[in-house]
């Protein structure tokens, strides 16, 4: 296990250990006494940032658990000394509230509601590399953020349906949704388009959402949102050329069966059939690991290379806080 610094590796019951010996997610705790003092965990950040950010490309995820956070102010404390540029969440469907600094509400859509896997806006253009999350209040009972590594679940895809997975890398995706004049907090993809482009002008709007690689046709109730087509695989290395399967797919899926408008289809206009997501839904909950949150957890996940979700609150309060990064 490794060590390095304050850092220590410890095990959790619920990570998973893949053949090449990979285990997910990395969990580091200190190892040493002289934790209740902030400025030991920021120095150590700075001090190892190269090591973490290394292990983060490797892992995709890092839980930094036992390091006494108190407050959104030391979370935001510990976002800034990674010294990773901001991401203004230009764009971003889902309602959120700013804290302090660069920290916001997580997803403010009911808690009691499931929030399906996805990687961080990965409907646009412009997405975050890194997301950040705290927790401020631990739940009694459920509100955990599964997370899922997206190279497994993209070659667990290409074996199961070769085909479609072919189609995907050559055509990527191209996604489509109604968004309406008002916020609507009743899900997770509430925000009006007033608050996702931040105006009330609607050629600002334009101009913004045209540099997000969309394009809006304005409607009564609201505007339809068009924006691809846009890459549905990643590839994260070059020479292993592993890749990541870095699309919204499922999410448009599961919202139209709600009877939301997100659709979302191949750059070739063929829709995605149904088995094949009802395929892919099976494999993230198969592959997904689960972790409870703890008051004061940490988590630093690699948005390119791994997906989150939300599971329903059981028993309040739960008070989970996000920050995007470049």
């Amino acid at each position: 296990m490794a060590t390095r610094g304050i850092f220590k590796e410890v095990k959790l019951p619920e990570q998973k250990c893949y053949e090449n010996g990979l285990v997910f997610p990395m969990v580091l705790s200190p190892n040493t006494n002289n934790t209740s003092d902030l400025n030991v965990f920021e120095e150590a950040i700075k001090a190892e940032k190269p090591w973490l950010e290394s292990h983060l490309k490797e892992r995709g995820v890092i839980l930094f658990r036992g390091f006494k956070l108190e407050s959104p102010s030391d979370f935001n404390d510990v976002v800034e000394a990674f010294g990773f540029p901001e991401l203004v969440y230009l764009g971003g469907r889902a309602p959120r509230t700013n804290v302090v600094g660069r920290v916001f509400t997580a997803n403010e859509s009911p808690p009691d509601e499931t929030i399906p896997f996805h990687h961080e806006m990965s409907y646009m253009l412009n997405y975050p590399s890194k997301v950040f999350f705290f927790c401020d209040e631990e739940p009694e009972s459920g509100g955990e953020t599964p997370i899922l590594l997206s190279p497994i679940l993209y070659d667990k895809m290409k074996e199961k349906h070769p085909k479609f997975v072919a189609k995907l890398e050559q055509h990527g995706v191209t996604y489509g949704g109604v968004v309406g004049n008002e916020d609507n907090l009743s899900h997770g993809n509430g925000n009006s388009w007033k608050s996702i482009y931040m105006t009330n002008d609607k050629k600002v709007a334009e101009e913004r959402a045209k540099k997000q690689g969309s394009r809006l046709e304005w409607m009564e109730n609201g505007v339809k949102e068009i924006t691809g087509p846009l890459p549905a695989i990643k590839v994260l290395h070059e020479e292993s050329q592993k890749k990541s399967w870095f699309n919204n797919l499922t999410n448009s899926y599961l919202s139209r069966k709600k009877g939301i408008f997100f659709e979302s289809t191949l750059g070739n206009g063929e829709g995605a059939p149904d088995d094949v997501m009802e395929d892919c839904l099976r494999i993230m909950e198969q592959e997904c690991v689960v972790i409870p949150w703890k008051k004061g957890d940490v988590m630093l996940i690699n948005n390119l290379m791994v997906m989150h979700a939300r599971k329903p609150l059981i028993k309040p309060p739960r008070r989970v806080l996000a920050a995007l990064c470049k």
